[in-house]
């Protein structure tokens, strides 16, 4: 009994661990934003947005690869794991491969439709697409056997890799920064694939075989959680993109340094939501009602992105001033409204993921509708910034109040967990 407490023990201190470096590496990539945005100024600062919107964008692509191999691998047995490395890493990589070409072929349009004043930005980005999504498999295996120093450790190592390389090659040579933005990215993608996993090589795993079930339920899951990340893709960087076609380099990097400001509502309550969710899977399977926990969170989170408004509303210049600078307060009117779309946002991804850990996956469906909503009201209402936020309110308003009236839909009908035929599957 002592053995096995301590043993609880350690793995708490890992899993706090792991949150606290969550934390640190939000911080850092934070600042990696404000440095960059106050070194470079709006003009410079918006191809450089461009890439890290690009980052954030395969982010979410290769988040699908990473959760599919750490829920199959915490769930697996010790000979199964190495197969599920090497058949999850195989479309990862080639996923990786295809895009990075993509990026290739495609970096003359981007450049063109973008307005940027690189081409080369495109083409090391396009290099680095296929380490990225190698990182991100690892990642996925240290998540799923519960190894969060080692998982901790490659946040680390690419968030300040990025950090320090971009800023000193921006201090050294000034020129170009794009592209000195650009290789400081994939240096960090490099940097954060250590640590390396450690497994068989295929023909050693090869004396066992995943089960054809296995496979299918490996590809449904990749399915579904591929199309939520979509819908996550469409909502929270179609805003820069389209800004960044339609807009001067001056007005976009003023749109880009608003969206970072005004993007801390989700951020700060990303971290809540991620406690939220497996509390609410245990007390499902446990067949206890999980709705009090959530409203106590909703209530939580509503409280706090509430509060972070008012603060854009009432100090919209200081906020400004004291994260980029004096070039960026043009902007300081138009915070406080991005705030409260990014809010509505938020509140509604609280219901979002809510439902998905009960197993209901409409709610993903009515984002995605949202998000190609969003993205076509943009194309035709863009006639300025304030234009584009006061799109962006009016959708992620609907986007709320749809997943409020599911909310209660649902509840009056009791669904939960058990009673979705989607969920047994993906678990069997």
């Amino acid at each position: 009994m002592q053995i096995q407490l301590s043993v609880k023990k350690i793995r708490l201190k890992s899993a706090q661990w792991f949150m606290l470096s969550a934390l640190f590496v939000n911080a850092g990539n934070y600042l990696y934003n404000l440095i960059l945005g106050r070194l470079l100024g709006p003009s410079q600062f918006a191809d450089a947005a461009l890439l890290i919107t690009f980052l954030m964008l395969l982010s979410f692509i290769a988040m699908t690869f990473q959760l599919s191999l750490a829920k199959f691998t915490a769930a697996a047995e010790d000979h199964e794991v190495p197969l599920l490395w090497h058949f999850i890493r195989k479309y990862a990589l080639w996923t990786g491969i295809i895009i990075g070409i993509l990026i290739l072929l495609w970096a003359p349009q981007f450049q063109s439709w973008f307005n940027t004043q690189s081409l080369w930005m495109f083409y090391l980005l396009g290099l680095g697409v296929p380490l990225y999504f190698l990182m991100s498999v690892n990642r996925g295996y240290y998540q799923g056997r519960t190894d969060f120093l080692k998982l901790s450790a490659t946040y680390q190592t690419e968030m300040l890799s990025r950090l320090i390389l971009s800023v000193l090659l921006v201090l050294i040579w000034r020129e170009n920064t794009a592209i000195l933005v650009a290789i400081g990215i994939l240096l960090s993608l490099g940097f954060a694939l250590v640590p390396f996993p450690r497994l068989p090589k295929i023909n050693q795993a090869l004396t066992y075989s995943l089960a054809p079930e296995k496979k299918k339920a490996i590809r449904l899951f990749v399915g579904i959680t591929a199309f939520y990340e979509l819908s996550q893709i469409i909502i929270n960087n179609s805003d820069i993109l389209l800004a960044k076609h339609y807009f001067k380099a001056y007005e976009a990097g003023l749109y880009a340094s608003m969206a970072l400001i005004g993007r801390m509502v989700y951020f700060v309550a990303w971290m809540l939501v991620m406690v939220l969710l497996p509390r609410v899977v245990q007390l499902e399977k446990q067949q206890v009602n999980s709705l009090p926990l959530f409203l106590k969170y909703l209530a939580g989170i509503s409280l706090l992105v509430f509060c972070i408004v008012l603060g854009a509303y009432f100090f919209p210049n200081t906020l400004v001033q004291l994260l980029f600078g004096e070039a960026y307060t043009s902007i300081a009117p138009l915070l406080w409204k991005y705030a409260l779309a990014t809010a509505l946002f938020t509140l509604a991804n609280v219901f979002v993921y809510y439902f998905l850990s009960l197993g209901q996956y409409l709610p993903v469906l009515l984002s995605a509708l949202l998000g190609l909503a969003q993205v076509g009201s943009l194309i035709f209402f863009h006639h300025s910034l304030e234009q584009v936020v006061e799109v962006q309110i009016i959708c992620m308003a609907l986007l709320c109040l749809m997943q409020v009236l599911l909310f209660f839909y649902l509840k009056n009908r009791n669904i939960g967990l058990s009673k979705c035929p989607i969920h047994r599957r993906i678990k069997e």
